[in-house]
């Protein structure tokens, strides 16, 4: 495979339904979008199941031998699929649900499955999944949370908004299609009116029991006979979840608490220690017994799932910042953590790799990446998985890492609010539909980021227009300026080979701000052309000269706009030099490496190369539908990277536009893509709130660092002569040349270097015609401070 899934830094699920342990193995299983994420705790791996239907996965379950694995999911004519754990493969599927499923569970034999619907599906299946049969199926008008399977199989329960009811399952009969699922429901009392979250059956002497928690707080026991026999309160202001062994009880409460019971007597047991508290710096957590320790005045994430390995005695929780903990309740009195992880609680708007320092050249510091999300936040991640801790450079750099959480080396609090660290989804109960653009619609979080090309600076632009930027070396914030009048859509610190030292910021408000960061960040010039949202900006210099720096900018008018910088004895100016009107909004822009042609994902869903015309132009997306949001080239220029509103990433050789692969896996939009340094790995981020990290093929990482260390071969060769030559400056941007005789210049230099280079194939266009055409006089744009006419270039 050109391209493989390696690691999922996220977990959607947000109740009981979506997460289970394998009772063999003790494999963790969690939705992550359209992905299930199979961890093995003790040794911090991951192994993944795609849903190929691309739809979200909502809830999940093991076979009691742990051989298969059962999944629900969410959108149109949902499926509920059986997958071979081991080969990771499906092996069966029905669909008989309409909207969405709610929760889904394997009978103690195998020999079964049950899967629920959403509210409106109205609908409870039996499935006798071997043979591909619905034997048994009923209507249900409540809205249903769990389901549990008693010891023998012979009945199960489900639980919800005033419901719990048991199904029971007849003698096996050779009947023609499906027969009605028997169903009584259980007598409440007096608490008829609670909402009950999560049911478990009973096992071993208590297998004639059932056991249920409300979100008030009510752990609760049914006897035999279907009556509420007794209940205790758990003491918290909500409860989630539970999970009943012979010897426990598991009830996953508000505030972190998890309340362990007596399923004999229902007499209390202890609460396990709490996870980190909201806010909390990682950085600072260096043992496991740092969370032990209480702390005033702090509040803690509630837990929202549990589920228990009878191997290992490993309890998983799941808390509704989206964290992951597995306790070590061997011995109640001295649990222990095993793993730990925290992801991001909402959805993740951008996406930057930690530049390549010269005093931070090692693997640890290749790896490293940087995410912003609408929970106000901003993560510092090892694409690897694990930190170098005696590495001394990191030391030197002053970058504190977190030994608790191996994936999170930082995080950076916008501010003092917690409340945007929860997920609200995940506070109620499952099967609730979500609304749309829920997870991407708030006013709160930083939407951009960028990284100073030395790796001390950090830019960061919110939804509100606030520009904030924090040393990376003692991570503490030195500027917060109200820099725009909305959301800051693009950050970009100006590259090291411009001479200049320069940071823009491009908003909804259609300006563009440019910063000088010598000054403390002062404000240089505002420029005002574009007419709508401006979607990207960038800076360029060319590889092989020493020119004045170029800045590139596209928007939602469809206008690309190039500009050059110019030197005056007060301070550096950007004057426009040539103005590109396209057909179709342009959604995102990169530059390649040898700052030869700007990279521009449109609407049209096609991928147009430009420099100063269009050089070249080829779809970008495999699909029929959606537009092109996000394209990124790899550090050497031979791959780029698209993603489309289908969900779908995309991998093009740059220059044939040939697909490489396509990848999948998201289940909302991909909001950023990057190529890590060493160019391994290419890492996306979504509106599910997950970070996907995708292995690239061996021969694809050795193409590109062949490339890699030509281009570097060439730029070193060229500073040598002009160091010999002595030359004050060189030719301006290759973005301003538009003769031909200017393009050979260029490949000649490269050639001379013997850096390889496609040759265009494509035709020119009537664009490139008109282009040409203003330039048949040998002028080069760049050299004529003035803009040209516009251009309207067919598409």
């Amino acid at each position: 495979r050109p391209v493989t899934l390696e690691r999922v830094l996220g977990i959607t699920s947000c109740g009981n339904s979506g997460l289970a342990c394998d009772p063999q193995s003790g494999l963790v299983a969690y939705p992550a979008g359209c992905v299930v994420v199979l961890l093995s705790p003790r040794k911090n791996r991951q192994q993944h199941i795609i849903n190929t239907s691309r739809k979200t996965v909502t809830t999940l379950a093991f076979s009691s031998d742990g051989k298969y694995l059962v999944t629900g999911e969410c959108g149109h004519l949902p499926a509920v699929r059986v997958w071979d754990v081991a080969e990771r493969s499906q092996v069966a599927e029905l669909q008989e649900h309409k909207y969405g499923i709610s929760c889904v569970a394997f009978s103690p034999n195998s020999k079964y499955i049950v899967s629920v619907g959403y509210q409106h599906d109205m609908s409870v299946n039996v499935w006798a999944w071997k043979r591909n049969t619905v034997v048994a199926a009923n209507k249900v008008s409540n809205k249903v949370t769990a389901v549990s399977f008693s010891e023998d199989s012979s009945y199960f329960v489900t639980a919800g908004n005033r419901h719990v009811r048991f199904w029971y399952l007849e003698a096996s009969s050779h009947v023609d299609g499906p027969v009605p699922l028997l169903g009584r429901s259980g007598l409440l009392g007096e608490l008829r009116n609670n909402f009950f979250c999560d049911v478990a059956c009973g096992q071993g002497e208590k297998a004639e029991s059932t056991f249920c928690v409300t979100s008030s707080g009510l752990l609760c026991e049914f006897n035999g006979k279907r009556m509420l026999d007794k209940w205790v309160d758990l003491r918290t202001p909500a409860a989630k979840s539970l999970w009943v062994t012979e010897e426990l009880i598991f009830c996953a409460c508000a505030d972190g608490m998890v309340r362990v019971f007596s399923p004999v007597d229902l007499h209390y047991v202890c609460t396990l220690p709490r996870p980190h508290h909201l806010g909390t710096d990682v950085s600072t957590i260096t043992q496991a017994s740092h969370l032990f320790s209480s702390k005033a005045d702090v509040h803690y994430p509630d837990s929202v799932a549990v589920t228990y390995d009878p191997g290992n005695c490993w309890l998983s929780c799941v808390y509704n910042d989206h964290s992951l903990y597995v306790w070590d309740v061997h011995d109640l009195h001295r649990v222990g953590k095993v793993h730990s992880a925290l992801y991001h609680a909402s959805c993740v708007w951008d996406l930057q790799v930690y530049p390549e320092v010269t005093e931070m050249l090692d693997s640890s510091c290749s790896s490293m990446f940087l995410t912003c999300s609408a929970d106000n936040t901003v993560r510092l991640w090892s694409s690897s998985g694990h930190h170098d801790f005696s590495n001394g450079n990191l030391i030197r750099h002053k970058i504190c890492l977190s030994h608790t959480f191996q994936d999170l080396t930082k995080i950076i609090y916008m501010d003092d609010n917690t409340v945007p660290l929860l997920d609200a989804e995940g506070s109620t109960p499952a099967g609730t539909d979500k609304a749309d653009g829920q997870s991407a619609d708030s006013k709160s979080g930083v939407r951009t980021i960028c990284v100073s090309p030395d790796g001390t600076h950090l830019a960061s632009g919110d939804r509100l227009g606030t520009l904030r930027v924090h040393d990376l070396r003692s991570m503490e914030e030195i500027l917060k300026v109200e820099a725009h009048d909305s959301e800051i859509l693009c950050l970009e610190y100006s590259k090291p080979e411009t001479g200049l030292q320069l940071l823009a910021t491009s908003s909804r408000d259609r300006l563009i701000h440019v910063l000088d960061v010598e000054e403390d960040y002062a404000l240089l010039q505002t420029l005002d052309e574009h007419s709508s949202s401006i979607t990207a900006v960038r800076f360029a210099g060319r590889m092989l000269s020493r020119s004045s720096g170029l800045m590139i900018s596209c928007g939602a008018d469809k206008s690309i706009y190039f500009r050059t910088a110019h030197r005056t004895l007060r301070r550096t100016e950007f004057s426009r030099t040539h103005h590109i009107v396209r057909k179709t909004t342009l959604y995102d822009m990169d530059v390649d490496p040898t700052c030869k042609y700007a990279v521009v994902g449109c609407q049209d869903r096609n991928v147009r190369c430009v420099s100063g015309k269009q050089k070249r132009s080829y779809k970008g997306s495999q699909g029929e539908d959606g537009c092109l949001l996000k394209v990124q080239t790899d550090p050497s220029g031979l791959y780029v990277a698209t993603s489309c509103s289908d969900k779908n990433i995309s991998l093009f050789d740059f220059h044939s536009g040939e697909c490489v692969a396509t990848m999948f896996g998201h289940s909302e939009i991909v909001t950023g893509i990057k190529f890590t340094n060493d160019c391994k790995y290419l890492i996306s981020v979504s509106g599910d709130s997950c970070i996907f990290v995708w292995r690239l093929a061996a021969e694809l990482t050795r193409n590109m660092r062949e490339r890699l260390f030509k281009l570097k071969q060439a730029q070193h060769l060229f500073l040598l002569i002009c160091e010999n030559r002595q030359e004050l400056h060189c030719a301006p941007s290759s973005f301003t040349h538009v003769s031909s005789e200017s393009e050979k210049d260029y490949d000649d230099d490269v050639d001379a270097t013997n850096v390889c280079r496609t040759e265009d194939k494509q035709p020119a266009t009537d664009c490139d015609q008109h282009t040409s055409s203003q330039s048949s006089t040998g002028e080069d744009i760049g050299s004529k401070h003035r803009c040209t006419h516009i251009q309207y270039c067919p598409v």
